[in-house]
């Protein structure tokens, strides 16, 4: 017989109640609160069904499930702002039979459904429902510890059992409602059951998702898997600018145009990234990492500008003189033309300071409409500044080759490395050796920065070093660049420098115009051998500078138009007594003083070597801290003395009682080198025979015991060094014939040349001496 009752009626919009446990329930609308009070003020009974549309405010009967359940309020709890909340215990399933209103009181009367089962047929499948739950509550870290304690009260009741394991499940309102409307018992053991091996397969791929183990499950579903979890998570943080930035950096890898093994570990760094939390500093260091790949120019190039003769008065009008270094990049530029895959060269260029190296390093780019970057090596010691260090290392970088390029925005600008032979080395490594595959155009094409830790092809690179002292460079990294001699100018040279950049230039600099100040030729002359005596033309550029200051102070003192003309009176006025003075003649004139020309890291200069004796026992005595060669060198000229002191007609007992005294003047600068031996000779000849020295007369060479002139380095200098102190003859080593062509020909017209193979002439062209 059916069991039909009339309750009090609540419709649930969002929630399904299971006739087992306790419920908590709002009271948000004014219907549901009369609903209750008539339950309370009876037996506490209400039947609760689960609306088929949750915006519908007032449903209809038809707009219910019609399985719903019999429910007890077991609390009333009242909340602040006069609102309630109730505690509703499940009883039995009841099914709608009509809706009645009574008293303005929503009603409704049903059948108390009370499902008949024998256990006994139903018990293996209800035994391994049990089981089944067990093993899949113990692995959700969303359930409770109490299920257990369900599980086992609810063991021998199937109908009981199924509603304790639906309820504990992740299921949706449909899913929900159909369990609850399923009366047959084992049809819903049979359903509760495929919703547990559903919820198990589940749990398992998120396991082998974890621990990033490959399942059974087809690939295609398990990225569908994760993509809909990561859209659900990124939905409920908030975070879609994440899933907007990874696809952002993808399109940003593509777009560059990596080459494929780059990307490829571009890609791989990328999904790594998005595995990880943005909060973490390893967060931080990949999209560094990443960012730092897109930003390299792998494929930027500039276009050459190969118009030879454009590039050859670029190159003019930005120096003067320098024929060689113009020369040889017009040669690269035509070579280019031809071939257009030809590898960078590189250049070194060698000379004092104040020659324009890097100056010309600038017009090579823009003869060829390049990028230019310049690095500096001066004093660097760490090769991790080349090379960049290790991603493992906190706050790691890549190099400073790099970190140009990536400044440049092109993989083929003109690359400074300037003060290439002031390279250190310490514990941290030695940068001269990583230099070793920057500058090599066999290597260089898969050149592996650190850092980045994939190949990057340098070959495109122009590189251009600069120097002072090839000597200090080591001879692996020297053998790997073309050496291109620039050496200091002549006085003509300065001269046309001055007229055509100095001058403008330093005007401008000043706010001066062209009318306010002149400087003519007499002057500039004047000031280029009075007050400076260099190679380059730096320190000229700053005395023009400092004459352009003084005629700022004239113009912002006065308020009518001022002009000056920088003569030789006017100059001197402005910058005080003369600082340089030719004093060869004075200097050498009286015997035993030779006047010789030597190389330094600056450019050409010459030497005063004088020599004296005075009563002794046949020491010898050097002094103007005079390195190991000079020692040597001042050792053989006394021995090949000795032994033609005859045929000079020098009593041979001066030298047992008579000591010796050398000494090269301005003590406290370092000299050595192989080209002072012939200097010292002479010196020493000049004070035994008691004749002077020529005193327009400069000489360099190095002199064996057999009298032998043995060639030396530096000639260009030396010559340019003698022509600048107003010396217009020098005596050179024969074997150095072969340097003439290097000497301006204005100055080759200007001085006399001789060539000597032997101490005889030497000898006979600076004393007058005749040996038989």
């Amino acid at each position: 017989m059916s069991d039909i009752r009339t309750y009090p009626l609540v419709p649930l919009k969002d929630t399904v109640i299971f006739p087992i446990m306790a419920y908590p329930v709002s009271i948000v609308s004014e219907s549901t609160a009369k609903a209750v009070e008539t339950a309370m003020g009876d037996e506490q009974y209400l039947v609760v069904f689960t609306q088929k549309d949750e915006v519908v405010d007032n449903p209809l009967q038809e707009e219910l499930y019609e399985i719903g359940s019999l429910v007890k309020i077991v609390k009333n709890v009242m909340l602040p702002d006069e609102k309630r909340s109730i505690i509703l215990e499940g009883v039995d399933r009841v099914r709608m039979l009509q809706i009645l209103v009574e008293d303005g009181v929503l009603m409704a009367t049903v059948e108390v459904l009370r499902p008949d089962v024998q256990e006994s047929t139903v018990y293996e499948k209800r035994d391994m429902l049990r089981r089944l739950a067990e093993n899949v509550f113990e692995r959700s870290p969303d359930v409770s510890a109490d299920v257990s304690y369900l599980l086992r009260n609810a063991a021998d009741d199937s109908n009981r059992l199924t509603d304790v394991v639906a309820m504990q499940l992740s299921l949706n309102n449909n899913q929900r409602q159909e369990v609850l409307s399923m009366l047959d018992v084992s049809a819903r053991i049979d359903l509760v059951t495929t919703l547990l091996n559903k919820e198990l397969q589940r749990m398992a791929l998120l396991e082998k998702i974890h621990s990033k183990v490959r399942g059974d499950i087809d690939q295609a579903q398990r990225e569908y898997v994760l993509r809909e979890q990561l859209k659900a998570i990124q939905n409920e943080l908030n975070d879609v600018d994440d899933a907007n930035e990874a696809d952002e950096l993808r399109l940003k890898i593509l777009e560059c145009n990596m080459p494929e093994s780059v990307e490829a570990v571009a890609n791989k760094e990328l999904r790594r990234m998005m595995k990880m939390n943005p909060s973490s500093a390893e967060y931080t260091v990949a999209r560094t990492y990443i960012d730092w790949l897109i930003d390299v120019p792998w494929s930027v190039s500039t276009e050459d500008q190969l118009n030879i003769v454009s590039a050859q008065e670029m190159l003019d009008e930005d120096h003067f003189g320098l024929e060689k270094v113009k020369q040889r990049i017009v040669e690269f530029l035509a070579v280019r033309q031809i071939k257009t895959n030809l590898k960078g060269p590189i250049l070194c260029l060698a000379g004092p300071p104040g020659v324009g190296k890097t100056s010309l390093a600038k017009s090579i780019a823009r003869a060829m409409n390049r990028k230019m970057v310049r690095m500096s090596l001066g004093g660097v010691r760490d090769e991790s500044a080349i090379r960049g260090h290790r991603r493992t290392y906190i706050g790691a970088m890549p190099g400073k080759i790099i970190k140009h390029l990536k400044n440049a925005g092109a993989n083929n600008p003109v690359f400074v490395l300037d003060e290439i032979d002031k390279l250190g080395a310490d514990h941290r490594g030695d940068p001269s050796s990583a230099l070793l595959e920057v500058l090599d155009p066999e290597q260089n094409n898969t050149f592996m920065d650190h850092y980045l830790d994939v190949p990057f092809d340098l070959s495109k690179v122009f590189f251009v070093a600069t120097a002072n002292d090839l000597s200090r460079i080591p001879a692996p990294l020297r053998d790997r660049m073309e050496v291109i001699e620039v050496s200091g100018y002549t006085l003509q040279e300065k001269l046309e420098i001055a007229k055509q950049y100095i001058v403008p230039e330093q005007i401008e600099e000043h706010g001066l115009r062209t009318d306010n100040v002149a400087f003519p030729d007499d002057g500039l002359l004047f000031l280029i051998e009075s007050y400076t005596r260099e190679a380059g033309v730096r320190s000229l550029k700053r005395e023009v500078g400092a004459l352009c200051r003084a005629v700022a102070v004239e113009v912002a003192k006065s308020s009518k138009d001022v002009h000056q003309i920088m003569t030789p009176e006017r100059i001197e006025e402005v910058r005080g007594p003369i600082r340089f003075f030719n004093d060869v003649a004075e200097r050498s004139a009286m015997s035993g003083v030779a006047t010789g020309m030597a190389w330094t890291s600056v450019g050409g200069d010459i030497l005063f070597i004088e020599s004296t004796n005075m009563p002794g026992k046949g020491q010898i005595k050097l002094s103007g801290s005079l390195g190991d060669v000079m020692k040597e060198s001042s050792g053989v000229a006394f021995s090949y003395i000795r032994s033609i002191a005859h045929r000079l007609g020098v009593d041979a007992s001066v030298f047992d009682e008579r000591d010796f005294h050398i000494h090269v003047p301005s003590g406290a600068v370092p000299k050595d080198g192989p080209s002072a031996g012939v200097t010292m000779l002479t010196s020493l000849v000049s004070l035994l025979t008691d004749t002077p020295v020529r005193t327009d007369l400069a000489m360099t060479g190095e002199a064996t015991l057999r009298g032998a002139v043995l060639p030396v380095g530096g000639i260009k200098e030396k010559v340019l060094a003698a022509h600048r102190a107003g010396i217009r003859t020098v005596l050179l080593p024969s074997r150095n014939r072969k340097d003439l062509p290097e000497i301006p020909e204005s100055i080759r017209c200007d001085m006399t040349i001789h060539f000597c193979a032997h101490m005889h002439e030497v000898l006979g062209l600076a004393l007058g001496i005749e040996i038989d």
